[in-house]
């Protein structure tokens, strides 16, 4: 065999091919010492090159060939720009014009490798992987020194001015998404807090266990108004507010107000990890881990009397030597037990008791976010969080315990049924007559 050095040498030796390989691929040599996807960018053009002209032979015709019946015709060449390795490479392409001169014949290969969205697609995926616009050139993959030379479109402002129109689309499509065919189990809110802006974002989850973006909203905190907004949005978007959602929430008293101006008596959840931390931060280190293990201990139970029980005795026994702590379990402390009122049991239950599955979904924004030193409008605020929830639903799985979510359906139905009796047995003139009977 010949002395030429193998391909697969190591990658800090020069690679050295056959003189006839040399010879066939020319200037595509140099090219391959650059990297795989030089070597590809390189073959691109030429293919492109060779595609272009095949398409103006269906369209025109060969070359000196006279056809009286062509309806278009050659028009030289002009200067193109097509997507290479998240760059816009600049190419010559062939032009056509129909027989009688008056309008340019389009050229579909041309404009399908024209296409401009698989460079927006790329920054917006760099950006999102936390690459600031200073950095965006240094991450971008070798297409070679020749494609690079001849490259444009990414420079600081160029990747700024894509990543907006990119978030931007990103915060249209997830604010216009259609609800009506969505059937929900589960509803979790959340607030998100950006140098003094606050978007609150609603995260869905169907009776399939299937986790869904539902949408956010922007304001200066998070505040009933604003979540109410949110919510109001959902209803027009189409989701139906007689369906029977469960909510989970941390605890705002603003979301709380919210879900109860929208969507009146559905059950609520209160995150049990947020009152947990709440009760504790009122305590002294010593005290902590015994509080801790009540706590979880009485949240564990499947017994609902019982589970109630044991908080409203830890609550009393904290009230004597910590009053804050008890008055912070008392605070909603009923709606921490909600899941198991209505008899949701082992992983679903576990699953639900907290926000955790939202503070999932919001950690990839803030990981999405990072870089981001300034937030210079409310609207840059909605358009970055968009686009994170859009990446985090790009990662979603269905929620451990999904395939109890049938149960937990049918128990809101019935607490749903329940509450509704209830309020027609004591209506305000029932209430009256029994006053006046007494």
């Amino acid at each position: 065999m010949g002395s030429n050095v193998p391909l697969a040498q190591a990658s800090n030796e020069e690679i050295v091919l056959p003189a006839r390989v040399q010879e066939a691929l020319g200037q595509l040599v140099g090219s391959a010492k650059e990297g795989l996807l030089a070597l590809s960018v390189g073959v691109g053009l030429g293919v492109l090159a060779e595609l272009l002209e095949e398409e103006v032979v269906e369209v025109v015709g060969a070359k000196g060939k006279h056809d009286p019946g062509r309806t278009a015709v050659r028009h030289g060449h002009g200067s193109g720009e097509v997507t290479l390795g998240g760059r816009r490479v600049g190419v010559e392409r062939p032009r056509v014009r129909s027989a009688d001169g008056r309008a340019e014949v389009r050229l579909q290969t041309y404009e399908y490798f024209a296409d401009r969205d698989p460079l927006t697609k790329a920054v917006l995926e760099r950006m999102l992987a936390g690459v600031s616009t200073r950095r965006y050139r240094r991450t971008q993959e070798p297409v070679g020194s020749g494609v690079e030379r001849a490259a444009r479109s990414t420079s600081k402002s160029s990747v700024s001015r894509t990543f907006i129109e990119r978030t931007r689309g990103a915060l249209s499509e997830l604010m216009s998404r259609r609800l009506d065919d969505v059937r929900l189990a589960v509803m979790m809110l959340d607030g998100l807090e950006l140098q003094g802006r606050t978007n609150v974002v609603a995260l869905g989850i169907t009776t399939e266990g299937v986790k869904i973006p539902l949408g956010l909203w922007e304001g200066s905190t998070e505040n009933a108004t604003v979540a109410t907004a949110l919510l109001s949005d959902l209803v027009e978007r189409g989701l139906d507010p007689a369906q029977g959602i469960l909510f989970v929430i941390d605890g705002a008293k603003a979301l709380r107000k919210a879900i109860r101006n929208v969507f009146g008596q559905a059950p609520v959840q209160r995150c049990v990890r947020h009152k947990e931390r709440n009760v504790i931060d009122h305590l002294p280190e010593r005290e902590r881990p015994s509080v801790k293990q009540r706590l979880r201990r009485a949240w564990a139970l499947d017994d609902h009397a019982r589970a109630l029980d044991q908080l409203r005795q830890l609550a009393g026994e904290l009230e004597r030597t910590y009053p804050g702590a008890a008055g912070s379990l008392r605070e909603g402390l009923e709606e921490t037990l909600t899941l198991t009122r209505l008899g949701v049991t082992g992983s679903l239950k576990r699953t639900l008791e907290s926000t955790n599955p939202c503070e999932s979904m919001l950690e990839i924004v803030r990981r999405t976010q990072r870089n981001v030193k300034r937030w210079s409008s409310g609207e840059m605020a909605l358009r970055w969080t968009a686009a994170g929830m859009l990446e985090a639903e790009r990662q979603f799985r269905k929620i451990i315990g999904y395939r109890d979510l049938a149960t937990l359906v049918v128990a809101i139905e019935r607490d749903h049924d329940r509450r509704r009796h209830s309020d027609a047995t004591h209506t305000p003139s029932k209430e009256a007559a029994i006053v006046a009977a007494m």
